[in-house]
């Protein structure tokens, strides 16, 4: 097959306040600030870029980081994609991530691997969700997507085999299995952080691990790992499969799917089964506490925006790093922003999903979330992650008191409150993601930063009260009677902060 739809020259990738770009146009302008796309295509574009970084440029230790630099870094980059330039054609002799000893396996259409497209039976609601054919550039993007984001079920063809003698596609009874999750989803969907500075060079930068701190995490026998594309695995459990699940490269482009584009669709397959969170090796974009009798992952949630999660993120600067949620990209990036930034972003983001029987899908409230938050790097201390602490403490506390006071007034009038209680909990908490920035920007100790918290905790006592008088009506006497019975009393919370 003719070589064609080269990555590294064609423009595919999006670039906020942009378009798309190629992989040379992204390590050559320095004026890209972030990616663009839905969350879950961010994270794969991110985490390719940070393959490329690693192969092209590991540095030892911090030293060698700090001198590598952003640009260096990039010049680096393109001089190892001219290297390997024929490796990333997405059609031809050796396509990009794919397989073409799997033609073998049946051909699904683009929108089987979409999960906002409607296939099958599945009802169309909005004219988004009819599946249409895909562009080249949009193709890459899927391929990319199914290394590591591939949802369990019954659309991997399964009855193909490349390794022989290999029994992991095959169930109790001989048959073909369904296609396990992949490793950056896992069943609900794994949240995903990173360190973002002002511009995407120097986002790759700040994320860029050294030999030293990818020995500390203690995760990968083989450490950093060759990339895929320079040495493709020919099987499920091939000795380079085998390198790619014990390595760190392995967790960037996992090949959890052995894919061929043809001209409508993609022949499909299950491909590489690596371990997840409870086997001890994990995305180190993924926070995971292994404090307890069995580890447990940060998922998800589009009920609870990624920001407020940011305690558990965090939460290695009050304890040392022994306690708590790890999120080792988080870990590792925020000590270099500090010391090299004067502002950083910290991003998460990832994709809800449900499963049933094996099967995996979008439905009802699950959805891709993102969200950002803006640090000044001379405000990360102990004291200020202490009080940022202490303010989401009693901004749960306010949600909990919100969430019995509904409650509590639907009981009087003898009607079941338990989905209106969480609707008003989800209102308070959309009105406080509004200003939580400004919390951010002000937990140190100083006056100013004082009057200001003192501002910020009326207003987000005026959200619980907005919250619970629009879902709890008092215009008949008997609603003016619960309304007033349950009302919620925010005056110990604002005493707080005055004393």
């Amino acid at each position: 097959m003719e070589n064609r739809f080269n990555l590294i020259d064609e423009p595919w990738i999006p670039i906020a306040d942009y378009g798309k770009a190629s992989l040379k146009e992204v390590f050559h302008n320095k004026n890209f600030q972030s990616l663009g796309g839905n969350p879950v295509q961010k994270i794969a574009v991110f985490k390719l870029l940070l393959a490329i970084a690693q192969s092209a440029a590991t540095p030892q230790n911090e030293t060698e980081w700090q001198a590598l630099g952003a640009e260096g870094l990039a010049q680096k980059c393109l001089d190892y994609l001219d290297k390997w330039h024929d490796r990333f054609y997405l059609y031809g002799h050796k396509p990009f991530l794919q397989m073409p000893a799997i033609s073998a396996a049946r051909t699904l259409s683009f929108g089987a691997f979409l999960p906002e497209i409607s296939t099958g039976n599945t009802t169309v609601l909005i004219q988004s969700q009819i599946e249409r054919g895909l562009p080249e550039s949009d193709q890459a993007l899927v391929v990319l997507m199914q290394m590591g984001f591939a949802l369990s079920g019954k659309k991997t063809d399964n009855s193909v085999v490349l390794s022989e003698g290999y029994a992991g596609k095959r169930n109790d009874k001989g048959k073909p299995s369904t296609g396990r999750t992949g490793p950056s989803v896992a069943h609900m969907g794994l949240l995903h952080s990173f360190v973002m500075a002002n511009s995407l060079q120097n986002s790759i930068w700040l994320n860029l691990l050294t030999t030293k701190e990818l020995d500390n995490t203690s995760i990968f026998q083989q450490g950093l790992g060759v990339a895929p594309w320079e040495e493709m695995p020919a099987g499920e459990a091939c000795t380079v499969a085998q390198r790619l699940q014990q390595s760190y490269m392995g967790r960037l482009i996992p090949l959890c799917r052995f894919c061929l584009l043809t001209e409508d669709g993609m022949h499909y397959s299950e491909g590489i089964a690596h371990a997840n969170y409870k086997d001890g090796i994990q995305d180190l974009s993924v926070a995971v506490n292994s404090s307890g009798k069995e580890p447990k992952a940060l998922w998800t949630d589009p009920e609870k925006r990624p920001w407020r999660e940011l305690n558990s993120l965090l939460s290695f600067i009050a304890q040392g790093g022994s306690q708590g949620f790890q999120c080792w990209q988080i870990r590792f990036g925020l000590e270099k922003a500090v010391n090299t930034q004067e502002i950083f972003n910290l991003w998460s983001g990832g994709l809800r999903v449900s499963s049933n029987a094996g099967e995996q899908y979008v439905s009802g409230s699950d959805d891709a979330v993102e969200s950002g938050i803006t640090i000044y790097s001379k405000a990360i201390n102990e004291s200020w992650f202490d009080q940022l602490k202490a303010e989401m403490t009693e901004l749960d506390n306010l949600a909990k008191t919100l969430y019995g006071r509904v409650m509590g007034y639907f009981k009087d009038l003898t009607v079941e409150g338990k989905s209106i209680a969480a609707n008003a909990t989800n209102l308070f908490w959309q009105l406080c993601e509004r200003d939580f920035q400004t919390l951010v920007e002000h937990c140190d100790y100083n006056e100013e930063s004082n009057q200001i918290r003192k501002q910020l905790r009326r207003k987000f006592a005026g959200y619980q009260r907005q919250a619970y008088d629009h879902y709890c009506p008092n215009e008949t006497a008997r609603q003016i009677d619960a309304w007033a019975h349950n009302l919620p009393n925010y005056s110990k919370y604002l005493a707080m902060e005055a004393s």
